[in-house]
């Protein structure tokens, strides 16, 4: 395994925290253990020549390797069911009764990773609309940084767990090679996935009424989830969401209140 130094080690995260939000001060195990056989493969015989040529030329497959070695793309579907629970039983009622007109919702999975939690939140809404579902624009932004977790989700295959309802099995996928299942057409169709650094301006076309940003901040310090969560705050409607994981938490001085454990509403 490659050793990095003091200066290469430093600058590096600060390169990472101040361009990607992600706090890597503590994780200089993580780095050389994650990053090494890489490096190697590309032929460097050192971490100086690859932090110089970063600094340097900012290449997008370099960044591209960092950020997909340095974050953890993992999720699955039905996770933190407690959340889902709500979005269904609160949620998905209220956002459907305020757009009765326009027929149109504006969800944004935010740190989407290899795709699991934006279909998910698309067969809860194909569940509660039911037959009026293709009267509706019910497609959702799902954003991430990391290219490789982005491919994962277009494609749309997975190894189902167990917690999958059986009648969405039959509903909303169809069976792959290996005994995986791809999400089906409807399904896929109805997620818009983009690239997008979370420490960039928020400006997509419409406010969201409901963000979805869970796991996620578990990777920044406090001040840069604050003014994240403030970005977020200016991005919702009136009366919007933003739902977090369970193990983060906003600050106490946060615009939005606290709905329900790791809920809030505007």
């Amino acid at each position: 395994m490659m050793t990095i130094s003091d200066g290469d080690f430093n600058r590096l995260a600060k390169f990472i925290q101040s361009n990607y939000g992600i706090d890597l001060t503590q994780k200089r195990q993580l780095i050389t253990g994650r990053l090494s056989t890489a490096l190697k493969q590309k032929g460097f015989t050192n971490f100086s020549d690859f932090v110089n040529q970063v600094m340097k030329e900012r290449r997008d497959e370099d960044i591209t390797l960092l950020l997909d070695k340095l974050t953890t793309n993992y999720t699955f579907f039905m996770r933190e069911k407690e959340h889902l629970d709500l979005f269904c039983q609160k949620i998905i009622p209220d956002i459907v009764q305020r757009h009765q007109k326009d027929k149109t919702l504006a969800i944004w999975s935010a740190g989407c990773s290899s795709g699991e939690e934006p279909y998910n939140i698309t067969m809860f809404l194909f569940d509660y609309l039911g037959s009026q579902a293709k009267q509706w624009d019910t497609r959702l932004l799902a954003t991430d940084i990391s290219g490789r977790a982005l491919a994962a989700a277009r494609r749309g295959v997975y190894e189902l767990p167990d917690t999958i309802p059986q009648e969405w099995k039959r509903k909303y996928f169809k069976p792959a090679a290996g005994g995986a299942y791809a999400v089906t057409p409807d399904v896929k169709n109805n997620v818009i996935f983009q690239t997008f650094n979370l420490m960039d301006p928020i400006r997509f076309r419409r406010k969201f009424d409901v963000i979805f940003c869970r796991n996620v901040m578990i990777y920044f310090d406090q001040p840069t989830k604050d003014a994240l969560v403030r970005r977020f705050y200016d991005a919702t409607v009136p009366g919007g969401y933003l739902l977090i994981s369970k193990s983060e938490n906003l600050s106490q001085d946060t615009a939005y209140r606290r709905l329900a454990p790791s809920t809030f509403q505007k």
